[in-house]
């Protein structure tokens, strides 16, 4: 079971996981993402370990549908098929049994979404061999995962000398660049080259701008930026995965395209959860309320100190390069952009962090640079980093739509 971490949002956030598409098309493998996308906020794990339990199920319900109908290279094997297993009897059952593997505590409400589901469909051989099949795929994907190394113990050590006081709150995610990717060969194969010196003027630019425009007071963003700082507090997997949604609704995958469509989008983003961490820290760069709070020791005559900046929000217990968030929507927006283009159906994303604001978007791109954006107006993050995150994230997810779940010969 995947180690339960705290979350990195203040429980006033937790409930923006129902940021949703406002268009949705229900079917059984939407209606389980959507399920398991509001399980991981309730057991309240980071954005990394979200990634984790996500995979597990949508490939599980893709083994069991592609099994029945091999119109695609398994991520495994093909699993036996037992005579006219219904497709949505074994989507359900692999959703099912994964998630109360993974989170026994919500097992009930579980429970009751598999029933409602496969009450309706019609009784008989079909039903039964459907949910068979899911949960031997979901045992598989279950066993597959073991020793994967994300209940490694955390061992970091912080940055000190004998006697010296340090902050005692231990950073997050500092072992999840060990953890086995799904496709990734290790942690390190799209590493980004490490941050730019501190003498240069990209440094000086990128804190300039962040020092303007991410603070807590004297800030120079505009309403709408300041909608857009608000509007994007919320991070994980309810940033995604409605938009993958939308798009499956938009363009009427059958079932197994939609199971092949959130796999991929689940791979690439637990996989770009492990390359971030890695890259957090091999370099530790540092976040801008420390970065400007010593401005006067970083050797660049560009950058001034200011003793008492504060960011907009809360910065994460994690380093700062590259930026989590916007490496999260470039490989959840390259999955899309690898498979249908930049320009897309239009959506519209609400947030209870920020009521009454939407957000629509016509292209991934634009999508993906507003998140850039908002993590500077927040104080958290310079857009060097955010560039770089969002560019490892489509690095994540080309190798992943270019390599697994193929069409079949």
């Amino acid at each position: 079971m995947t180690r339960i971490r705290k979350p990195l949002l203040t429980s006033g956030l937790l409930c923006a996981a129902s940021l949703l598409a406002l268009t949705a098309r229900a079917d059984m493998v939407t209606d389980w993402n959507d399920k398991a996308v509001a399980a991981v906020y309730t057991a309240r794990m980071s954005p990394d370990a979200q990634t984790r339990g996500l995979a597990i199920m949508h490939i599980a319900v893709f083994e069991a549908l592609n099994s029945i109908e091999p119109r695609y290279t398994p991520y495994r094997a093909r699993l036996p098929v037992e005579p006219g297993a219904l497709p949505d009897a074994a989507a359900a059952a692999a959703a099912h049994a994964t998630l109360v593997r993974l989170f026994p505590d919500q097992a009930k409400e579980f429970d009751a979404t598999l029933q409602a589901a496969l009450a309706r469909l019609p009784e008989g051989p079909g039903k039964a061999n459907g949910i068979r099949l899911g949960e031997r795929a979901a045992a598989a994907m279950l066993a597959e995962r073991q020793k994967d190394g994300a209940d490694a113990p955390i061992t970091y050590r912080p940055f000190t000398q004998p006697g010296k006081y340090v902050p005692t709150q231990l950073p997050s995610s500092s072992t999840w660049a060990a953890v086995r990717p799904f496709a990734l060969k290790s942690g390190d194969q799209f590493r980004p080259p490490a941050p730019y010196a501190l003498s240069s003027a990209q440094w000086a630019a990128d804190y300039n701008e962040v020092k303007r425009m991410g603070g807590k007071a004297g800030t120079a963003r505009s309403p709408e930026q300041n909608d857009i700082a608000r509007f994007w507090q919320i991070t994980g997997a309810a940033t995604y995965n409605p938009v993958t949604r939308h798009l499956a609704a938009a363009k009427g995958l059958d079932l197994l395209d939609c199971a092949r469509l959130f796999a991929l989008s689940a791979i690439a983003t637990a996989d770009t959860a492990v390359a971030i961490f890695d890259a957090k820290y091999a370099y530790s760069f540092w976040r801008p309320v420390t970065a400007i709070r010593n401005g006067d020791i970083d050797g660049n005559d560009a950058t001034a100190l200011d003793a008492g900046w504060e960011p907009l929000i809360a910065t994460p217990m994690h380093p700062e390069y590259p930026c989590a968030h916007c490496t999260f929507q470039g490989a959840a927006a390259g999955v899309l952009q690898g498979l249908y283009g930049d320009a897309v159906p239009k959506f519209t994303l609400t947030s209870t962090a920020a009521p009454g604001v939407s957000r629509s978007f016509e292209r991934l791109s634009d999508y993906v640079n507003e998140v850039i954006n908002a993590r500077i107006y927040e104080g958290v993050h310079y857009r060097t980093s955010g560039e770089v995150g969002a560019a490892l994230g489509r690095k994540v997810a080309d190798e992943v739509v270019k390599n697994h779940l193929r069409p079949a010969p």
